[in-house]
């Protein structure tokens, strides 16, 4: 990736008669685990938590590991609809929009300082944590699962909070009832039915006028349907964010990975 941000135009999906950029039957929305809110005290003790260092250029954060059989009771699966929605892998869109969100405060194009930060399927958190060490006010962490926020994320923030007073905060399921400078995801706009769910949760946090969100995902998820450009288009189609292409990742590694930043038109 490169480490300049690419001069994109503003992405459109519809022309002039307003038809939708794809049509695909949508299976429907599996209901979540209950909403709850996870406390950082509350980490997991029993779960065997191992720490590696992740290098992204000149920035080194630290990934932790946990076993999904010993969390879940899954030896092979990063989705299982309504249990488990893959919290406790490090997916490759986490590094890139960590690499991306570096880009952009190096060439003045974003700053963390004095902001309220939330990151949404937050797994690792990673993001986040890159949110905190730039100066964000509060960062709150969201997930799928308790299980992740317990196991993973809080024990990933230990030593960044322990030298770094932040607002911290963790839940799963509902957003507390707050608004946020600045927005995070990676590798949330997978799954089709729950597009529209995350569009409105988003417009129901973003803070009016000034605030952003980031979000890095694939291109296209083969298998499930959704992808950058099955969730711009529901952006586009709403019309109140305007949306913009940070970075492009085509490493013949994975699927085509884009870094997409959504702010008010």
């Amino acid at each position: 990736m490169e480490s300049e941000k690419p001069s994109f135009e503003p992405f459109r999906l519809f022309s002039s008669s307003g038809s939708e950029f794809l049509v695909q039957s949508e299976p429907p929305l599996i209901p979540p685990p209950p909403c709850v809110e996870v406390l950082p005290s509350e980490i997991l003790p029993s779960v065997k938590y191992a720490v590696e260092p992740v290098q992204l250029g000149g920035l080194t954060l630290l990934k932790g590991r946990v076993s999904t059989q010993e969390v879940f009771m899954l030896s092979n699966s990063d989705l299982v609809p309504g249990k488990y929605e893959g919290g406790l892998k490090l997916w490759e869109g986490s590094l890139d929009l960590v690499k991306a969100l570096s880009s952009e405060v190096q060439n003045g194009h974003l700053s963390f300082t004095g902001k309220r930060v939330l990151e949404l399927g937050c797994g690792h958190g990673l993001p986040g944590i890159f949110a905190c060490l730039k100066g964000a006010a509060a960062i709150h962490f969201q997930d799928f699962n308790a299980e992740v926020l317990q196991c993973l994320t809080i024990p990933n923030l230990l030593p960044y909070v322990q030298n770094i007073e932040k607002d911290f905060n963790v839940s799963t399921g509902k957003i507390l009832d707050a608004q946020y400078d600045i927005i995070l995801m990676a590798e949330t706009v997978y799954s089709i039915s729950a597009l529209p769910h995350l569009y409105e949760l988003i417009k129901k946090c973003i803070t009016p006028s000034n605030g952003v969100v980031y979000m890095a995902a694939k291109k296209h998820y083969f298998g499930v349907g959704g992808g950058t450009r099955r969730f711009l288009s529901i952006v586009e189609k709403d019309g109140v964010l305007a949306s913009s292409m940070v970075a492009e990742v085509a490493d013949g590694s994975s699927n085509v990975r884009e870094v997409w930043k959504l702010s008010f038109k």
